[in-house]
């Protein structure tokens, strides 16, 4: 091999190596959400979407932490902005559910959240979204609707005691005492002590 081949193949070596150093560096927005660092997520976010604008997975990470710091303002006016380049992006319509959730739009976040469950009846939050749901229900006075949902947050996800306790009371609520009854032991069997089970069971067992 001559010198000018020599000297091509190490530029190349070096080259190679120093944006495979680079790769392994950039920051994994996503993986600091996962590890709980959400404002360095938010930053790493913001600044891939400088460079690459229509980038929906920077958008749903960003959706993601803001939802996590509590700024659910800046949550539903990114998310607006993702809707725009991507309609249907299920992450997306979730975050806004949740966005309105918390600003307390309740019809909204109904809106957004049962347009989740249409479009992604198996996707990854499924079991939040019905939950929020049946929370939603309970805001507004729809408590059959809110039993509905409940049941169905814990049909998905069977093992959190609070999840129960609000679908007792819902159907407290519905003055369906009987089945209330069963839910708040469903919660004290998973937390014994969790204070609303408990005189939840007391009220409605007065009621039978």
């Amino acid at each position: 091999m001559n010198k000018l081949s020599l000297c091509v193949a190490a530029f190349f070596l070096l080259t190679g190596g120093l944006f495979a150093q680079e790769l392994e560096e950039k920051p994994d927005a996503l993986e600091m959400y996962r590890q709980g660092n959400y404002k360095d997520a938010i930053a790493i976010c913001l600044e891939e979407l400088e460079a690459t604008p229509r980038n929906m997975n920077s958008y749903a990470v960003l959706g993601w932490s803001y939802i996590a710091t509590r700024q659910y303002k800046e949550a539903l006016d990114a998310s607006k902005k993702a809707l725009e380049i991507s309609r249907y992006d299920n992450r997306i319509i979730e975050i806004l559910g949740e966005a309105n959730f918390y600003l307390g739009n309740n019809l909204e976040a109904i809106r957004w959240f049962e347009e989740y469950t249409v479009l992604s009846a198996t996707g990854d939050r499924i079991h939040l979204v019905y939950f929020f749901l049946g929370e939603l229900y309970l805001r507004i006075g729809e408590y059959n609707h809110a039993d509905i949902a409940l049941t169905t947050a814990v049909y998905h996800n069977p093992t959190t005691a609070r999840w129960w306790a609000r679908l007792g009371y819902a159907r407290e609520m519905a003055k369906d005492y009987s089945h209330s009854l069963l839910a708040y032991e469903e919660a004290l069997k998973l937390n014994p002590a969790l204070s609303d089970a408990v005189r939840g069971k007391e009220r409605v067992t007065d009621l039978l």
